[in-house]
């Protein structure tokens, strides 16, 4: 009997332990002061950066919105704070931001030495080269000895440096903190090439004076998940930051919209029923409203849906979905189960 009562009691406690250690205190600093605080770009077109009317714009700020949306029922719960490469990580790791939303790469050495925890990948990218039409360039090959402007202290540095080093070339990096900055430099002539991520190339390229002067060409060095971040410590956070760009994702793969979310909450099929909260469950294990997902799609969309409506076919960008399409359509986007 006592043995009985002694194994009762640590098992109370190991469950005790567990749940404290599951307690989410960075969740509970941002349901204190009522909104998610996003690090973000603010200079890269179609991603992060406010409109002519100072709103938010972009696929990025649509993230923080849906993580917003999830927290708090609300996806305008949340203010945005513009982050140059170096400042994003002292910014997360300070808690001056309670998540990262600004096309960063997942690496080992971030996850780790940094201390982040990144969620699930809200944009397949890979580095490439943007130059003038007037250069006659036609591969990046043939930019030995070219001026090439870089953000410093960035995974586009590196692959630069690997890149021009592995095809035994001269070039002269031209290296400044800024995302608009830097575009402007290379817009004004003093670099030859701008390198970085292909979808912000295509931004900066938009946005320029005269796009149709400019080319990205064709090589693509690098891989380049980007995707939010945590710090480490809060498994909870961490959770609920992943399962808003997953629940965006899964939306899409069931057909769920914010056009038709209203109507798919009648549906008979237990997946959207699991998922809309319709059949409770997948709130409570994240200590959320059981409709946070409905939330998410209601106010934000699916994830085709802020795809298109920011860096879409149809928008001045013309990206195509490639990578990020679904995984029935080839693409690398793929939910886990909803239950």
């Amino acid at each position: 009997m006592k043995i009985t009562k002694i194994l009762a009691l640590l098992m109370s406690l190991s469950l005790l332990t567990v749940a404290f250690a599951y307690a989410g205190k960075d969740l509970d600093a941002v349901k204190k002061k009522g909104f998610v605080q996003a690090g973000v770009n603010g200079g890269v077109f179609g991603f992060g950066m406010p409109d002519n009317k100072g709103v938010w714009r972009g696929l990025d700020v649509d993230t923080a919105r849906a993580v917003a949306a999830a927290v708090f029922g609300d996806a305008n719960k949340v203010k945005f704070t513009p982050l140059t490469a170096q400042q994003r990580f002292t910014a997360l790791q300070s808690g001056e931001i309670d998540v990262l939303t600004r096309n960063a790469t997942r690496t080992l050495s971030r996850d780790t030495q940094l201390g982040l925890n990144f969620a699930t990948v809200n944009y397949y990218d890979g580095q490439g080269f943007l130059v003038a039409k007037k250069l006659g360039v036609k591969s990046a090959r043939e930019l030995s000895g070219a001026t090439v402007c870089v953000l410093p202290g960035t995974t586009t540095e590196q692959n630069a440096a690997d890149f021009f080093r592995s095809n035994k070339m001269d070039w002269k990096p031209v290296v400044i903190e800024s995302t608009s900055e830097l575009a402007k430099t290379f817009f004004a002539g003093r670099c030859d090439v701008l390198t970085s991520d292909a979808s912000q190339l295509a931004g900066s390229r938009a946005i320029s004076p005269n796009p149709q002067d400019y080319i990205i060409l064709p090589e693509i060095i690098s891989k380049e998940p980007l995707a939010p971040a945590v710090r480490h410590g809060d498994d909870q956070w961490r959770d609920i930051v992943d399962f808003s760009v997953l629940a965006m994702i899964n939306a899409e793969e069931l057909g769920i919209t914010s056009k038709n979310v209203d109507q798919m909450l009648k549906s008979t099929d237990p997946a959207v029923q699991r998922f809309l909260g319709v059949i409770e469950g997948n709130g409570a294990a994240l200590g959320l409203n059981e409709k946070w997902a409905y939330n998410i799609i209601k106010q934000v969309g699916n994830y085709g849906e802020i795809f298109e409506n920011n860096v879409g076919a149809k928008t001045t960008l013309g990206l195509e979905r490639g990578l990020n399409a679904l995984w029935t359509d080839g693409g690398l986007m793929y939910s886990p189960p909803f239950k």
